[in-house]
C-alpha cells in the first residue's frame, strides 16, 4: 500500500504516475482476491490518497420488493463515517446519484451549492471544505443494465484537469461492473451447487434408496410398505402397474426383504420366450427330448429351488403352459420335458403385469384358476405421475449413472429438474431414464438448463391414438390384450427404442417390456411402420 498522502494535489505532482500506481495497486488487489468488497473499498481508498478524489462512494442497487419503489444504498465508501454512509440510500430519480441510477448516464455537478438537485443526504455542507466542491457520479453497468453508481467529491480548483479524473473514473466503474458481474456469475453457480448436492443428497439418502428403489413420496412407500409385510411370507405376489413402473426392481426388493434373500433370484421375461419354447426355458428338458438336446438341462424353475423366481409379463404366457404353470405351484413339483420323474422345488412366485388380468380372463385368453392363484396378494405400483416428489432424486441417479457410463459430466440446473418434476411422463421410470441418458450424450453443455431441456422432452401423447380401434369397428380378439395394455410407449418412445438397438424391432420390443406382435402394432397405430 502507498504512503499516505493528505494532500496529493502539490505543485509538480506527477498525476501520470499516480495513475499509474493507483492502477497497478488495484490490478494487484484483483490478483490476490475477487472478492469485490474488498477490491472495490480498496479502490475508493487509493482514489482518494492518490487522486484526491474525496469521499468516494459505491452506491448499489437493493434487491427489489415486489410493489415497493426501487432503491439503491451506499455498500462501500471511503472516507465516510458508518452513520453517513448508513444515510445514503436513494429513490430511482432521487437527486443526482438517482437520476444516474435511472437514466444510465454519467453527471458531473460542478459546484454542489448551485445544484438544487444536490441533496446533501450523506455529508451536511457544514462538513465540507469550504472551497467549491465538485461531485462527479458514473453509472456501474452489468450485462448493459444500470446496477449502480460511483461517486466522489472533488475540490473545483485543482491543478489536474477535471477530464482526467473522468477518463479514470471511467476505466474504474468498468472494472467494478465487471467484478460485480463475476460476484453474480459466482453466486449463482454456488446455488445451483447447493442446489445439486441437496437433490443428490436426499438421491443418496438410504431412507429413499431402500433395496434399490429411489424415492420417498407417498405412493412409493405405501408400496414399499405392503411389500415388506408380505415378505415373511410364501404366498404368491402379483405386481400390477403400467409398463415402466420398475417392476423388477419391486421384485428383487421381495426377494430381498425375504428370508430367501441369499438364494437365487431368477428373471424370466415371459414376452420373450417363443411359445414353442416355454415348457424347456421354465421347467427344463431331458436329454434326447428333442432334435439338439444332447444334455439335460434344468429348467428356470429348478434353477430358482429355494429362492425367488420373477415371472415378468406374465399375460404373456400361452394357455396350454398356463395349466401347467398351475400345477407347479400347487403341487411343489415339476416334470422336465421329454422326462418321466417328478422334481420336487421349493420356489417364491413374483409375477408382474401391465395388463387387466381380470378382463383377460373374460376375454378367454387367461386361466381364471391361475388368476385366483397369482392374485393372492396383489401389490400395485404407483406411475410416476403419481410420484413427483420422486422426479428429482430419480432425474440425478440417472444422470449419474449415464455420466458414469459414457465418460460424460451434464448436469441439470434447477429449473430443469422443475421442468422435469412437471412433465406427467406417460412412459413412467423407464422413460424418464432414457430421455436423461439421451441428454447426457447429446447435451451441447455441461449445464443443462430447462431451456435446453425442452428439445430432449416427448411430444405431446394422446392415448387414444395410439389404443382405440376405428370409430364403429370392434376390436379384433387377437388384439384384446394390446387394447388393455396400449397406453403405454408414446411414439418417441417407440423411436428412440428402435434408434437404440439399430432398428431391431426384437430388440427395442425388450426394452419396452412388449412383446414383438404388442410392438409391430403400437408402430402402426402411431403411423411408424
Amino acid at each position: 500500500m502507498p504512503p499516505h498522502r493528505n494532500d496529493p494535489d502539490t505543485p509538480g505532482t506527477d498525476w501520470h504516475a499516480q495513475e499509474l500506481l493507483l492502477m497497478r495497486e488495484v490490478m494487484k488487489l484483483v490478483g490476490r482476491s475477487l472478492a469485490p468488497a474488498f477490491v472495490l473499498r480498496e479502490m475508493l481508498h487509493l482514489m482518494s490518497e492518490l487522486l484526491g478524489l474525496n469521499r468516494g462512494r459505491m452506491v448499489l442497487a437493493d434487491e427489489a420488493v415486489p410493489g415497493a419503489e426501487r432503491t439503491a444504498s451506499i455498500r462501500h465508501a471511503y472516507g465516510l463515517t458508518a452513520e453517513e454512509a448508513a444515510r445514503g440510500v436513494f429513490r430511482w430519480g432521487e437527486g443526482i446519484t438517482g437520476r444516474v441510477l435511472a437514466s444510465g448516464l454519467p453527471a458531473i455537478v460542478q459546484d454542489v451549492d448551485a445544484e438544487p438537485l444536490f441533496l446533501f443526504r450523506t455529508v451536511a455542507r457544514a462538513q465540507l471544505p469550504p472551497q467549491t466542491v465538485a461531485f462527479i457520479a458514473l453509472p456501474i453497468e452489468v450485462n448493459g443494465a444500470t446496477v449502480g453508481v460511483l461517486a466522489c467529491h472533488r475540490i473545483r480548483s485543482r491543478q489536474r484537469h477535471l477530464n482526467d479524473d473522468l477518463a479514470l473514473l471511467r476505466i474504474l466503474t468498468t472494472l467494478a461492473g465487471q467484478l460485480l458481474q463475476l460476484e453474480q456469475l459466482v453466486a449463482e453457480e454456488r446455488r445451483q451447487l447447493a442446489a445439486r448436492n441437496e437433490a443428490l443428497e436426499r438421491a443418496l439418502d438410504v431412507g429413499s434408496a431402500r433395496y434399490g428403489l429411489i424415492g420417498r413420496s407417498p405412493a412409493l412407500l405405501q408400496a414399499l410398505g405392503e411389500l415388506e409385510r408380505v415378505s415373511q411370507s410364501q404366498a404368491t405376489v402379483l405386481l400390477l402397474g403400467e409398463s415402466g413402473t420398475g417392476k423388477e426392481l419391486f421384485a428383487r426388493a421381495v426377494h430381498l426383504a425375504s428370508g430367501r434373500r441369499d438364494q437365487p433370484f431368477i428373471k424370466v421375461n415371459c414376452s420373450a420366450i417363443p411359445d414353442t419354447l416355454f415348457e424347456s426355458e421354465l421347467f427344463g428338458y431331458e436329454r434326447g427330448a428333442f432334435t439338439g438336446a444332447s444334455t439335460a438341462r434344468a429348467g428356470w424353475f429348478e434353477q430358482a429351488h429355494r429362492g425367488t423366481i420373477f415371472l415378468d409379463e406374465i399375460g404373456e404366457l400361452p394357455l396350454a403352459m398356463q395349466s401347467k404353470l398351475l400345477r407347479t405351484l400347487q403341487e411343489g413339483t415339476l416334470v422336465r420335458l421329454g422326462g418321466t420323474r417328478e422334481i420336487r422345488i421349493d420356489v417364491r412366485l413374483v409375477a408382474a403385469t401391465n395388463r387387466d388380468l381380470a378382463r383377460e380372463v373374460q376375454a378367454g385368453g387367461f386361466r381364471q384358476d391361475l388368476y385366483y392363484r397369482l392374485n393372492v396378494i396383489p401389490i400395485r405400483l404407483p406411475s410416476l405421475r403419481e410420484r413427483r416428489e420422486d422426479v428429482r432424486a430419480l432425474a440425478l441417479h440417472f444422470v449419474s449413472r449415464a455420466n458414469q457410463a459414457h465418460q460424460r459430466n451434464v448436469h441439470l440446473a434447477p429449473d430443469a429438474l422443475a421442468r422435469l418434476e412437471a412433465h406427467d411422463w406417460p412412459g413412467n421410470i423407464r422413460e424418464l431414464g432414457n430421455l436423461i441418458e439421451r441428454l447426457v450424450l447429446l447435451a451441447d453443455h455441461t449445464l443443462v438448463t430447462a431451456a435446453a431441456l425442452e428439445r430432449f422432452m416427448p411430444e405431446a401423447w394422446a392415448p387414444q391414438a395410439a389404443a382405440e380401434p376405428p370409430h364403429g369397428q370392434p376390436l379384433p380378439a387377437s388384439n384384446v390384450r394390446d387394447y388393455l395394455s396400449g397406453r403405454s410407449h408414446s411414439p418417441q418412445a417407440l423411436q428412440d427404442a428402435l434408434l437404440r438397438h439399430h432398428g431391431s424391432q426384437t430388440l427395442a420390443a425388450q426394452s419396452l417390456g412388449l412383446t414383438l406382435r404388442q410392438f409391430g402394432y403400437r408402430l402402426k397405430k402411431a403411423g411408424l411402420r
